[in-house]
């Protein structure tokens, strides 16, 4: 497993359906450990989290994920505007995006890419299958990938 800062989530999993979200994390047992994942069931309360306001106020957000694993299809705010707004702020505009979606749109694809996506994989019936695409997208952006530095300490 990745070394992630004790307090820190590896993973912000921003998927309000439980039952995609008990698959996806069953998917990455082994991989991340469940307790460094974090769920946000709605766009709204993924923003809250990364930018520390709402519920979070006072979240150090210096301490950002690794990994953003993102619906498409959310209550309240959609996956494409949290994107944007992901994508818009100098503290998360190089925080790794995928978007794990059910859609097959072209549309959605093309947003998902013109906005900074990293990847977009579709949500598969097949466990066996989805559950080996997850589980090579953590171990490339949770263990191989180098990010690079929290935009605070590029101005040091």
């Amino acid at each position: 497993m990745s070394s992630i800062p004790v307090g820190s989530h590896a993973l912000l999993l921003i998927e309000d359906a439980p039952e995609d979200v008990k698959l996806i994390t069953t998917a990455l047992r082994g991989i991340v450990a469940s307790e460094q994942i974090k769920v946000a069931a709605s766009g709204e309360e993924a923003l809250d989290y990364l930018f520390g306001r709402g519920n979070y106020a006072g979240r150090d957000t210096r301490n950002q994920p690794a990994l953003i694993m993102l619906d498409l299809s959310l209550p309240r705010i959609n996956g494409l505007e949290v994107l944007r707004l992901v994508r818009g702020d100098p503290q998360t505009h190089v925080l790794p995006v995928v978007v794990v979606s059910a859609s097959s749109q072209q549309r959605d694809i093309r947003m998902a890419a013109q906005l900074g996506a990293n990847s977009f994989v579709r949500k598969s019936l097949d466990f066996v299958s989805f559950s080996e695409t997850l589980t090579l997208l953590a171990r490339y952006w949770l263990e191989l990938n180098i990010p690079p530095p929290h935009p605070s300490a590029m101005t040091r």
